[in-house]
């Protein structure tokens, strides 16, 4: 991945895109992560581009975990084992990374 050191997107695919590979165990996981993706795209994406235009973008992104995980740190959070809202943002966040190309972009 050829982002800048201290992107937080770095750490985000380091952590969370392995859990990329439970989509074939949990097809439950699928859909919630596919539901996260679209909250993400529509918090980067104002309606005012159009549908038409669904890119996202790296910088985007990252500026977008960076806020999120700044509120996890906030909130005290640490990560369960299993799926709660913060895991399934997070990997839905991956699932944008590979659908985007983001990883060498």
């Amino acid at each position: 991945m050829n982002d800048s050191p201290g992107s937080p997107l770095i750490d985000v695919v380091a952590t969370y895109m392995p859990r990329l590979s439970e989509f074939s165990f949990e097809p439950g996981l699928v859909a919630a992560v596919d539901q996260h993706a679209a909250a993400v795209c529509d918090a980067l994406l104002p309606a005012q581009r159009g549908p038409e235009v669904r890119t996202v973008r790296r910088e985007d992104l990252a500026d977008y975990v960076l806020g999120f995980t700044d509120w996890l740190t906030e909130v005290d959070w640490t990560e369960p084992v299993g799926h709660d809202f913060a895991t399934l943002r997070l990997t839905a966040v991956c699932w944008l990374i590979r659908e985007h190309d983001l990883l060498d972009a």
